[in-house]
């Protein structure tokens, strides 16, 4: 069931740097049009091809965005509370590239695209910040194909369990986010490579338990695996 975004929210949704700097009414216009819902694990929330007619922002839980073609599929990114998806689709009024699917319990917020797209032209600083956005997302899909295309599928799991580490602050024992077998997918590789790459980290000091992942040396896995800020930092 769809009920209006509570104003407890707002505060959250006005932090993200997407609507901090517009102006107070054009943020009330886009609020007064949201709706807020509780999904379950599991649970498809847009379709590739679909029109896009809303702009997700996700406010707790986990999201996956995924691509199919002649019978396969592949993982393209995970969402995490606080932000938006899939905004290029919005401001283009064009059909979604992705489709996207809750893997834990999540609240989405869905503001229409169509406000989007009348606020945008109207307010500048909001215009602004989605064009610094736009290019954020550029940036992240550079690093993620420089990571596919340089990078063997050793490299390509150690880099991404050293990105884990560093964004659970250094924990040396974590869960992974993803099921195997959308982590392979996500990362180029079937997963039976995923299997082998796993045990080829052993040398390493990575331990694996089903889902649990220990990292023993973190400085003897970095050196083997050689992390860039050109590649792996998807913050700027």
């Amino acid at each position: 069931m769809f009920v209006g975004m509570p104003e407890s929210d707002y505060p959250d949704v006005r932090g993200l740097h997407l609507f901090a700097d517009m102006a107070d009414t054009r943020f009330e216009e886009l609020m007064r049009g949201s709706y807020v819902q509780n999904f379950p694990p599991q649970v498809d929330l847009i379709t590739e091809g679909d029109p896009s007619d809303f702009l997700h922002i996700i406010l707790s839980g986990t999201v996956a965005l995924s691509s199919s073609w002649n019978g396969r599929e592949t993982v393209m990114a995970t969402v995490r509370p606080i932000s938006t998806f899939i905004l290029a689709a919005t401001i283009k009024d064009a059909p979604y590239l992705m489709s996207a699917k809750t893997l834990k319990k999540s609240r989405v917020a869905l503001i229409p695209s169509q406000d989007v797209r009348n606020v945008f032209a109207t307010d500048h600083g909001f215009a602004r910040a989605i064009v610094t956005e736009l290019a954020q997302c550029y940036r992240s899909v550079v690093k993620a194909q420089k990571d596919l295309k340089l990078r063997t599928s050793l490299e390509r799991l150690a880099n991404y369990l050293l990105r884990q580490h560093n964004r659970l602050d250094g924990a040396t024992t974590f869960e992974l986010t993803l099921e195997k077998r959308r982590l392979a997918s996500f990362l180029g590789m079937t997963p039976e490579n995923l299997s082998r790459a796993f045990k080829g980290l052993q040398a390493y000091g990575v331990e694996v338990r089903g889902n649990t992942i220990a990292i023993n040396d973190r400085d003897d896995l970095a050196k083997f695996a050689k992390p860039s800020a050109l590649i792996d930092d998807f913050s700027s």
